[in-house]
């Protein structure tokens, strides 16, 4: 697979389909989660929707450059954000992983690109928009939120699930990709797609040392309300009404922050992107597209 080496120093795995002389579609995933997460059925969907598609590894997971032995304390930095104190340092914030979105298409000579994130990848499209406008033709905020621990609560349940260490053996890893009934789709969860995933994740880089650190960028990075408030990129924001990990409140609280955007809850999602919603996906993405270069 080919890799882009940024000015940073830092090196992102990625993948292409599809012409690149239409317009680029960067896919941009969540917390932990490799580029497998887009998974390749999604991506010709939007592939044939007129669209050349790129997906990649984030800093500190998958094949992309890792920090390794750089310590944080994740929970430290939540308390410092919502005490109002200092922020601990961090190795890096979410701004850095915009960067590395960015040092990408550079890399690919590719001068505005439409941007679409998941979870914390949503997080990361929005710094995206906010700091490089000039480079983000549309925005896709899936299943993410603000950065305001006020919205998009996760429920106990969930919560306890996401940050329960992984099982360092393969097979007791891939049970444990179970865990994502929690806040999965309830009518679409498919056991038999999870545990395939998480076999093909665990087998390409096993690596839950970048969890803390990726998890302290997210606290580090602060509330976006009033940069998001600011924001003239056309936008539409998709949520699951199923959503455990990142409540409903975090979408719809985006939508109403960015001007102009458009607000998508769809009954069956949970915090997953299931195989029967893909053609929904690539329809809303691919339409959004065409509005948006049509303006």
């Amino acid at each position: 697979m080919p890799r882009a080496a940024l000015s940073s120093g830092i090196e992102i795995e990625y993948e292409a389909y599809g012409n690149p002389g239409d317009p680029t579609l960067l896919l941009v995933s969540g917390y932990t989660s490799q580029m497998l997460g887009w998974d390749v059925g999604l991506v010709e969907h939007f592939v044939a929707q007129g669209l050349h598609v790129v997906r990649y590894d984030n800093r500190d997971v998958g094949l992309s450059s890792k920090l390794d032995g750089q310590k944080v304390t994740p929970m430290k930095v939540l308390r410092a954000t919502l005490d109002g104190a200092p922020v601990p340092e961090v190795p890096y914030t979410l701004s850095e992983m915009a960067a590395d979105g960015i040092g990408l298409l550079d890399h690919l000579g590719v001068d505005r690109a439409h941007v679409a994130g998941m979870s914390m990848g949503g997080m990361i499209v929005q710094t995206m928009a906010i700091e490089h406008p000039e480079r983000i033709a549309s925005l896709v905020s899936v299943m993410s939120s603000i950065g305001d621990q006020r919205v998009g609560k996760p429920t106990t349940e969930a919560r306890e699930a996401l940050l329960a260490p992984p099982p360092r053996e393969r097979s007791a890893y891939i049970e444990s990709a179970l865990r994502a009934k929690t806040w999965a789709s309830k009518r679409h969860f498919d056991a038999d797609a999870v545990r395939a995933r998480a076999a093909a994740e665990y087998d390409r880089c096993f690596y839950p040392e970048g969890a803390t650190r990726q998890l302290a960028a997210i606290y580090a990075s602060g509330d976006r309300t009033e940069a998001l408030a600011r924001l003239d990129v056309p936008t539409m924001v998709i949520h699951g009404r199923d959503d455990t990990l990142i409540t409903p409140s975090g979408g719809e609280r985006t939508a109403e922050l960015i001007p102009g955007s458009r607000y998508v809850l769809l009954a069956d999602m949970g915090h997953d992107m299931p195989r029967p919603l893909w053609a929904v996906y690539a329809e809303l993405v691919g339409g959004h597209i065409r509005v948006a270069t049509a303006a």
